[in-house]
């Protein structure tokens, strides 16, 4: 189809329907304008920032936790000795009753 043929038809169509009052006058450079101001989101800015924001309460935990497990009384009656409690669960399963796990 020919070039300026087809441009003519364009711009009598555009011609028999004026442009409606609805819209108001540079309407569209607006919304373009907002468009490439809105910033891009950087999820890794967002996880470092959560991130950060929780080591806070979790160093609290840790610290509490660690002075409650020094100043809390003895849980075990039978031995005050963590070593002899390790090696007693450590050769529980060799010396049941003479059986051999193997």
């Amino acid at each position: 189809m020919n070039s300026s043929k087809l441009e003519r038809k364009l711009i009598a169509a555009a011609r028999a329907h004026p442009p409606s009052d609805a819209v108001p006058y540079a309407f569209e450079q607006r919304i373009m304008a907002r468009i490439g101001r809105v910033p891009v989101i950087d999820s890794w800015a967002e996880w470092s920032r959560a991130l950060w924001r929780a080591a806070a309460p979790c160093v609290a935990i840790a610290l509490f936790l660690g002075i409650w497990s020094v100043i809390a009384p003895g849980t075990s009656a039978s031995s005050t000795d963590l070593s002899e409690d390790l090696e007693q669960t450590i050769f529980a399963a060799v010396t049941q009753d003479g059986e051999s796990n193997w």
